[in-house]
């Protein structure tokens, strides 16, 4: 009786093998992983980076768009701070740079 046992444990074995890294269910996550590595993860690293060139090419004069909704152009800012001031119509307003979503090109002169 004993011989019946250790003759099937390794057909077991090559079943399983024969089935290849398909069946193995660790196979699956780490695919998982990768896709979502390759579809969440690299698209907002590129935006980032789009983000951060948006906000390095800013200078006095820039018309921009907040998150919020305002337009306006940029009166001042300085380097290594996160706040700029911008004017709208007749009012100026200190904002973070984080908050520009847009920058819309340079002010006109001849207005």
């Amino acid at each position: 009786m004993m011989s019946l046992f250790a003759q099937d444990a390794p057909a077991a074995k090559t079943d399983a093998a024969a089935a290849g890294p398909l069946g193995n269910p660790l196979f699956f996550m780490v695919m998982i992983g990768i896709f979502m590595f390759t579809m969440l993860w690299l698209p907002s690293r590129r935006q980032r980076k789009e983000q951060a060139a948006m906000l390095a090419s800013i200078k006095p004069g820039s018309r921009i768009v907040t998150a919020s909704g305002i337009i306006g152009s940029i009166v001042s800012l300085k380097e290594g701070e996160d706040e700029i001031v911008i004017k709208s119509s007749d009012s100026k307003l200190k904002v973070t740079k984080a908050s520009i979503v847009r920058v819309l090109g340079a002010e006109d002169e001849s207005k």
